[in-house]
C-alpha cells in the first residue's frame, strides 16, 4: 500500500498509487493534498509507504482523519515516510492525532532530507488513545531522521509502551495526556524562536548546529493541541509572508 507523489516547478507528478491508499490534490492558491484511506485505519502487517519529492515547490499535506492503530498479538503496523526537498521547495505537514488502540503496535519510519535552500514544518500528534482507553496500547516504535545539505541533522529512535506513558503522567501528576513533537526548518530558525517565545511557546530549542527548530507541545485534548500547532504553524507562514492557511477541518 503505497503512493509516491512528486511535485516539480509547482506541478504534480504521480509516480504510484497502491490501494487503499488514495489522495485528494487542491490548488486554488497553494499545492494542497489531503490522505486518505479506504480502510479505517493501519492493521497488523500494513505497510504504508509515502514518498513525494519537491523541486522548485510548495506543497501543504494533511491527513483525512486520526490514524487509527489496531490490536495486534505479533506483527507491528508500519507507516513509512520518506521526503526529498530541493531547489527552493517547503513542505508543511499537519497531521492529525495518532491513536493507538489496546494491544497495538507500531512502527514509523521517517526519513526528511532538505538541501539549504528548502524549509519545512512537520508535526506529529500522539493521543491516549480512544475515550475509554488510556495508554494501553503495547509498543510504539520510531525512527525520525532529518538530513540536511547531506548531513544527519537530527535522529529521533525510540521505543516505547503504554505501560511507561502511565507511569510517567502518575509521577509527573499531569493530566496534559495529548502531546505533539514539531519539526521545522525556516529561513531564520533563531528568529522564530524568539517569536513563539514571546507567544509562550517554551519548549522550542535549535537542533546542535542550528538547522532546525525542534518542539514539544502538551496538551489536556486534542482540539486544544490542534491550536497550539495552529498558532504555531502560523507564525512560520507569516515568517515566510504567506497568509494562514485552512485546512477545510472545521
Amino acid at each position: 500500500m503505497s503512493l509516491t507523489l512528486n511535485f516539480l516547478s509547482q506541478k504534480p507528478q504521480l509516480k504510484r498509487l497502491h490501494l487503499p491508499t488514495r489522495y485528494y490534490h487542491f490548488n486554488e492558491d497553494e499545492n494542497y493534498v489531503k490522505l486518505l484511506s479506504i480502510g479505517e485505519g493501519i492493521f497488523p502487517k500494513d505497510k504504508i509507504n509515502l514518498k513525494m519529492k519537491l523541486a522548485k515547490s510548495d506543497c501543504i499535506i494533511t491527513t483525512e482523519s486520526a490514524t487509527k492503530v489496531y490490536p495486534s498479538k505479533e506483527s507491528f503496523g508500519i507507516n513509512r515516510f520518506d521526503f526529498s526537498l530541493k531547489d527552493g521547495s517547503n513542505l508543511e505537514c499537519i497531521n492529525d492525532e495518532l491513536i493507538l488502540f489496546k494491544e497495538a503496535k507500531y512502527l514509523q519510519l521517517f526519513t526528511l532530507k532538505a538541501d539549504a535552500s528548502s524549509s519545512f514544518f512537520y508535526t506529529d500528534i500522539i493521543s491516549s488513545g480512544r475515550s475509554f482507553e488510556h495508554f494501553d496500547f503495547t509498543q510504539m516504535l520510531c525512527r525520525n531522521r532529518f538530513i540536511i545539505e547531506e548531513d544527519l541533522e537530527y535522529l529521533e529512535n525510540f521505543s516505547i509502551s503504554g505501560d511507561f506513558l502511565k507511569e510517567y503522567f502518575l509521577r509527573h501528576k499531569s493530566k496534559s495526556y495529548v502531546y505533539a513533537k514539531v519539526y521545522i526548518k525556516s529561513a531564520d530558525n533563531l528568529q522564530l524562536e524568539e517569536t513563539l517565545r514571546a507567544l509562550g511557546f517554551h519548549s522550542f530549542t535549535l537542533s546542535r548546529s542550528r538547522k532546525m527548530l525542534i518542539g514539544v507541545l502538551s496538551e489536556e485534548n486534542v482540539g486544544k493541541m490542534k491550536k497550539m500547532i495552529h498558532i504555531v504553524w502560523t507564525s512560520y507562514r507569516k515568517q515566510r509572508n504567506t497568509n494562514p492557511f485552512n485546512l477545510g477541518k472545521q
